[in-house]
């Protein structure tokens, strides 16, 4: 089983698009991190190996269109297993989106990271079927419809 410590997905750009952190840090710390991962997985050669030796932690990465995918493992783990839970949740993210691009996970990133969390817990693998992940993301999608948004204030004061 794999133990992530926390997941970035970047742009070619260098821009964090979504972070999931599973071991707690300040948050100067992880802004350090971050800083530091991006810049030396942007700067490795397209050719080159997809793991790299970091501190005490094993970072595996992989880029999908314009996007990376960071993970942070310990140094035991198994990279080709951190590996595929990196596929497995873009796997997921396609079905959803329907070919996933930069942009669903901007203007949509709380449907990523709900994604995210029905797939992972604490940094490991809580469901294995994307069929399960996906039924709870659809039942989730038909809770929030089925909520009526208020206008708040505004409609309450009669502006609206």
């Amino acid at each position: 089983m794999v133990q992530i410590q926390f997941l970035l997905l970047f742009s070619r750009q260098g821009k964090l698009r979504l972070q999931k952190w599973y071991v707690a840090h300040p948050e100067k710390m992880k802004k350090k991190i971050t800083r530091e991962l991006v810049t030396s997985v942007l700067a490795r050669k397209p050719k080159m190996c997809s793991f790299i030796e970091w501190k005490d932690l094993k970072i595996v990465y992989k880029r999908y269109a314009s996007l990376y995918f960071c993970c942070a493992v310990e140094k035991e783990d198994n990279e080709l297993l951190t590996l595929e839970v990196i596929h497995r949740y873009v796997e997921l993210l396609d079905k959803y989106f329907g070919s996933v691009c930069e942009l669903d996970i901007i203007f949509n990133f709380e449907k990523a990271y709900f994604i995210l969390d029905e797939f992972l817990l604490a940094g490991e693998v809580q469901e294995t079927s994307k069929k399960n992940v996906l039924k709870a993301i659809a039942a989730q999608d038909v809770m929030q419809e089925e909520q009526e948004p208020s206008g708040g204030f505004l409609e309450d004061m009669g502006f609206l």
